[in-house]
């Protein structure tokens, strides 16, 4: 099981969390320009790498805040955790 640091309120056990999905996913410009098969591609294309992560949590069973993690899928070591809108730490990348 992980141990994931909260921001807000520290480190937790993993079922406390939600996984959100890949992080510093933008919005398209023009977005209502969008055909389907554009639209498709935004919604539900992702990377899946072997190694390092981005990815957003968010805080279920705690204080319900959403942040951003660096995780290696292949150890899940988590290398980082930071708050949304922030860049990743360099040295986790």
């Amino acid at each position: 099981m992980l141990r994931i640091a909260c921001p807000w309120c520290g480190p937790r056990a993993e079922i406390e969390f939600s996984y959100g999905g890949e992080a510093h996913i933008a919005l398209p410009e023009a977005a209502d320009a969008l055909d389907d098969a554009a639209w498709a591609q935004y919604l539900f294309m992702r990377t899946n790498p072997k190694g390092r992560h981005l990815e957003r949590w968010v805080h279920t069973h705690g204080c319900r805040r959403w942040f951003n993690v660096v995780r290696d899928t292949a150890s899940e070591r988590i290398a980082a955790v930071y708050q949304p809108g922030a860049e990743p730490p360099e040295d986790a990348r």
